[in-house]
C-alpha cells in the first residue's frame, strides 16, 4: 500500500499539461470518483487496523498534493487566458431573446376586442363548479339526455362538484347578479372527458356571448355574428345558420362561414361544401331565465359560444390541436409577428 502510495506522489510531482482540457483529463484520472487516489482510499479500509495510523497520514498528504498540483495547472491556464483577452467596450451587448403571445391567446384577444367595440364587457368566472351553475340553471335537468353530450370531470358527489364543460356557468352567474340589460362576453379554460386526437383535446378555450334586454331578436343575433364574422375572417365572409339543438336556447343554430381558403368554392378543409362551422347560438330558453330571475314575459335574449382552437385552427390553418398544448418552441415561434 505504502509502495502504491509513494509511487503516485512521484507521479504528481512531475504533473504537466499543455491546455486546460488536458487539466481536467488529469484531475479525473487521479481526483475523480473512481480515480487513482479514490481506489487508494477503497483500499485502506481492507488494511489491518495497526497500519491505518501511518498509512492514513501518508494518503491524506497524498491527497492534498494531487489537489495543490492539479489547481496549479488549472490556475496557470486560467490566468493565461485572462491576460490574452482584453475587454473590448464597442462590442454590442448580449441580445436577449423576446418571446411572444401563444396563438390562443392572440385569438382570444381579437375575439374580446371585436365584441368590446359592440358594447359587450368581459366577465370571468370559477373553473371548478357546481353542478347547479353548470347544468340545472342552463336547463339540464338531472338525468336529462342533453347531460351525455358533455362528458364531464366530476370532483366530488352529493353535492356533484366538478370541472366546467363550458362557459355558460358564467352566464348563469352574470344573471344571478346582475339585473338586464345584459351584454357580456366570457372567455375561459373549460374540461371535458374526451380522447386527445388531432381534433379533440380534454382542455380547450371558449368564448360564449349573453346579450338580454327587452325586444332581442333572431336578427340581433344575425346581424352581430355576421359583425364578427367580418371583422375577423375579412369583409367578404358570408354567414348560415343552421337549426340545431341545445337545451339552454330555442330556437338554436350552427352557423358556418363561408372558407376563406377557397372562397366557398370547396377545398379539403372545408369538406368541399364551401362552408365551416364555427360556432352555435340561439335565443335564450325562457325557462334559463325564469331560473336565474328574469321575467322572460318583459325579457328576452341571445347567446352564442365558439371554440377558441377552432376558429384558431382555421385562421391559421392549423391542422393539430394537440400543438396548442405541447410548448414546441418551433411551433410557437411562427406566431412572433402575429402577436405584435
Amino acid at each position: 500500500m505504502l509502495d502504491k502510495i509513494n509511487q503516485l506522489v512521484e507521479e504528481i510531482k512531475s504533473l504537466a499539461a499543455s491546455s486546460a482540457e488536458e487539466a481536467e483529463q488529469l484531475r479525473i484520472k487521479y481526483l475523480s470518483k473512481k480515480g487513482l487516489v479514490s481506489q487508494l482510499f477503497d483500499e485502506f479500509k481492507t488494511i489491518p487496523n495497526e497500519q491505518k495510523r501511518e498509512v492514513g497520514q501518508v494518503l491524506n498528504v497524498l491527497k492534498t498534493q494531487a489537489l495543490d498540483k492539479i489547481n496549479e495547472i488549472k490556475e496557470g491556464f486560467s490566468a493565461s487566458g485572462q491576460s490574452d483577452v482584453g475587454l473590448d467596450l464597442t462590442l454590442p451587448g448580449s441580445s436577449f431573446e423576446l418571446g411572444s403571445r401563444h396563438p390562443l391567446s392572440i385569438v382570444k384577444n381579437e375575439i374580446v376586442d371585436i365584441f368590446s367595440r359592440l358594447g359587450f364587457t368581459v366577465a370571468d368566472g370559477p373553473e371548478i363548479e357546481d353542478d347547479h351553475h353548470v347544468f340545472e340553471a342552463l336547463n339540464f335537468p338531472p338525468e336529462h339526455p342533453a347531460r351525455d353530450m358533455q362528458d364531464t370531470f366530476f370532483i366530488a358527489t352529493n353535492p356533484d362538484v366538478l370541472l366546467r364543460t363550458h362557459t355558460s356557468s358564467v352566464q348563469v352567474r352574470v344573471m344571478e347578479k346582475q339585473k338586464p340589460p345584459i351584454r357580456a362576453i366570457f372567455p375561459g379554460r373549460v374540461f371535458r372527458n374526451e380522447a386527445i386526437s388531432a381534433r379533440a383535446h380534454c382542455i380547450f378555450h371558449q368564448v360564449e356571448g349573453l346579450y338580454i334586454d327587452k325586444n332581442v331578436s333572431f336578427a340581433d343575433l344575425k346581424q352581430t355574428l355576421l359583425y364578427f364574422s367580418k371583422e375577423l375572417f375579412g369583409a367578404d365572409t358570408k354567414i348560415r345558420l343552421r337549426p340545431s339543438y341545445f337545451p339552454f336556447t330555442e330556437p338554436s343554430a350552427e352557423m358556418d362561414i363561408s372558407c376563406s381558403l377557397c372562397g366557398g368554392k370547396g377545398c379539403n378543409v372545408c369538406k368541399y361544401t364551401g362552408w365551416v362551422e364555427i360556432l352555435g347560438c340561439g335565443m335564450v330558453d325562457p325557462a334559463v331565465l325564469e331560473a336565474s330571475g328574469i321575467d322572460s314575459n318583459e325579457y328576452t335574449g341571445f347567446a352564442f359560444g365558439m371554440g377558441i382552437e377552432r376558429i384558431t385552427m382555421l385562421k391559421y390553418q392549423i391542422k393539430d390541436i394537440r400543438l396548442f398544448f405541447e410548448n414546441d418552441k418551433r411551433f410557437l415561434d411562427q406566431f412572433k409577428s402575429a402577436g405584435q
